[in-house]
């Protein structure tokens, strides 16, 4: 099918058109905002810490990292593993391919996602620890471990449901959030005040009104249970994950689709769509957005991720920068 892509570019020349209502898919080749640390050791159990960050620009593509405890988003899902074994993650923990954990480009780090392999059912839990993926059309990065675990390792790429879990990632939040006491910030207690010589006389109960009973000892004792206590100067150090996978029913396979853009003129959107059957199936559908109609312009639908992924490429090599994959 590559060839398709050199026919596409010299045959036809896409220019965006006006009327184009929806953003495209931030796209880049990088897996990294910056530069990785090596670690002395790869099996350095270093905690991290809880980030959110700052919007952050990846070869021209902005990323608005936020809280969203509603995150859900299907697309397609990759895997890394050898060129960043053992170097820091985004929130400086220690990358391990062989454990389970995934980067995404805006979720807090850590929090804690379900992913689904549409394609064959396999779900399970992963903990969100670093930022990616960049290449075009992808959602989620897994470890090795996860792609393994998944069923996708030898593919490179699949469809993926991925969710936000709620509440183990709420509770992780609280948990850094209670370790808040900086290192050496511990201040010594105050000098005892200095002390005074001081008598003291018995004095006779006022007439009317009876001795008090002398003091006595017979004081009750009860066993308390020691808590332990927290040292907040050290970092609070996850729980880690297991590697349960389970398996849900297939229903259906997920169908992909590069869409090239949304137009307000439906005119608009019919020239694209001509352009685009030189190369695949290409129709239009109407949608509408705050009472107002647009009409997509779609190609596919495709066999995999992998064709999808091509499709696009050669799309955004055409011209069209707004092209972005779908999965429904």
């Amino acid at each position: 099918m590559i060839h398709r892509w050199a026919w596409l570019t010299a045959a036809i020349s896409l220019t965006f058109l006006g009327g184009c209502a929806e953003t495209q898919f931030v796209v880049s080749s990088a897996k990294r905002i910056s530069g990785s640390t090596e670690a002395t050791k790869t099996n350095d159990k270093t905690p991290g810490h809880y980030k959110i960050g700052d919007p952050y620009t990846i070869n021209g593509a902005w990323y608005y990292p936020k809280v969203d405890y509603g995150y859900r988003e299907t697309g397609i899902a990759s895997w890394y593993g050898p060129q960043f074994h053992g170097k820091q993650t985004a929130n400086g923990e220690i990358f391990d391919m062989n454990s389970l954990s995934a980067a995404h480009r805006t979720l807090p780090l850590p929090s804690v996602v379900r992913v689904t392999n549409l394609n064959n059912g396999r779900t399970l839990k992963v903990r969100i620890n670093d930022r990616g993926p960049f290449a075009r059309g992808r959602i989620i990065d897994m470890s090795r471990r996860g792609a393994q675990l998944l069923g996708f390792k030898r593919a490179g790429t699949t469809t993926v449901r991925v969710e936000i879990l709620d509440l183990e990632s709420r509770q992780i939040a609280a948990a850094y959030s209670q370790n808040v006491k900086p290192i050496n910030s511990y201040k010594p207690p105050p000098a005892a005040a200095p002390r005074v010589a001081v008598t003291s006389k018995s004095l006779a109960a006022p007439p009317g009104a009876s001795a008090a009973p002398p003091p006595t000892n017979n004081h009750k004792v009860i066993a308390v249970e020691k808590v332990p206590e927290r040292d907040l100067r050290n970092p609070y150090v996850l729980p880690a994950l297991n590697d349960t996978v389970k398996v849900l029913p297939v229903v259906y396979k997920p169908r992909l689709y590069v869409q090239v853009g949304a137009f307000s003129q439906y005119d608009n959107a019919n020239k694209m769509r001509a352009r685009l059957s030189l190369i695949g199936p290409a129709n239009i559908y109407q949608v509408r957005d705050f009472n107002r109609p647009f009409f997509r312009v779609r190609l596919g639908p495709l066999n995999d991720a992998s064709e999808a992924e091509d499709m696009l490429e050669g799309i955004i090599d055409a011209g069209i920068k707004d092209a972005r994959i779908v999965v429904e």
